[in-house]
């Protein structure tokens, strides 16, 4: 029997994983690899692959980075790989019909919710964002809507007190690939089909925005906590000691704070006052309760215990945080 043929489409780490995979199980051939045009990063602005083709050209495959999916050349190009199955996770375009009509098993797509629950681009920060108890993988067959193509396969993990958007992340993400290529194997021996999404309990979610890290501590501790763990690493969950940027005073400009990790208290304060300063932590007064900073980062600083930071940085009782 002759493998299977698949081109993956993919960029970030998260589609590395689902790459990997699909690699290292029998029966398949990843005939091309399709990833985001390198990207310039760092401070020096230097041109930088995606994880994907990193893997990629680990593994020899043939790598395409179109600028745009559509692009006729490169649907001709796709063709004439001739797969039978396209895989798709975290690519980052949105894929024609043209591609969605080429394999004859079609186009899955590993989404990182309980589909229909957070379709977009953000789901792992919106159920850390909403403190949802669990999360998951769905496996569905792609349409030319956003996140609304038939389920194949879905499965959920807890979500813990501990997790951060990078540690969950990295849990669904191996989650995800694993069920991909189980997904793969049922369906093509027809022992799973299709089935439509509900049509209850639809949600979108949007791309995340770096102001979205702002912290506004007329919110209550758990809101607050929430959101530091859901923009934990990007884009940072930020406030600022002393005048705001809007009003900067020469003589007394603001201190960004960047907050890495947070407890929730059960003590009472004026929100965004400093409550308390000490080894334990920089506890935080909010609508309802309090929150105590235990790993912060100054502006152009290295990250850093509450100990730490205070050992150089002394603060102030009554202090407000804005």
């Amino acid at each position: 029997m002759n493998p299977l043929r698949i081109v993956f489409m993919g960029t970030p780490e998260l589609a590395a994983t689902s790459l990997e995979a699909l690699l290292a199980a029998p029966g398949f051939d990843v005939v091309g690899v399709v990833t985001q045009p390198d990207r310039p990063k760092g401070r020096d602005l230097k041109l930088t692959p995606s994880p994907v083709k990193l893997i990629a050209q680990r593994a020899g495959k043939l790598v395409l980075q179109p600028a745009k999916a559509r692009d006729e050349a490169f649907i001709s190009h796709l063709g004439a790989l001739q797969p039978d199955l396209i895989a798709v996770a975290a690519f980052g375009q949105i894929l024609p019909t043209a591609i969605l009509n080429l394999p004859r098993h079609g186009c899955l797509n590993v989404h990182t919710s309980l589909l229909p629950k957070y379709r977009g681009a953000a789901p792992i920060q919106a159920a850390l964002l909403n403190g949802d108890p669990e999360t998951g993988v769905t496996i569905m067959k792609m349409d030319v809507g956003l996140d609304t193509g038939d389920i194949l396969s879905q499965r959920a993990i807890s979500i813990s007190a501990r997790d951060n958007a990078q540690t969950l992340h990295d849990r669904l993400a191996q989650l995800g690939a694993e069920l991909l290529v189980e997904t793969i194997q049922a369906y093509l021996a027809g022992r799973i089909q299709p089935r439509p999404q509900p049509t209850e309990g639809i949600s979108h979610v949007p791309k995340i925005t770096k102001e979205q890290g702002r912290i506004h501590w007329q919110r209550t501790a758990t809101e607050i906590s929430n959101q530091i763990r859901a923009f934990t690493p990007w884009p940072g969950a930020f406030t600022y000691l002393g005048l705001v940027p809007t009003g900067v005073d020469p003589a007394k400009p603001a201190t960004m704070l960047k907050i890495w990790e947070a407890q929730v208290v059960e003590e009472v304060g004026t929100p965004g006052a400093i409550l308390r300063a000490d080894k334990q932590g920089i506890v935080i007064g909010c609508t309802r309760g309090a929150l105590r900073i235990v790993v912060l980062q100054r502006e152009g600083g290295r990250r850093m215990s509450a100990a730490e930071f205070l050992a150089g940085h002394p603060l102030q009782i009554g202090s407000q945080l804005r």
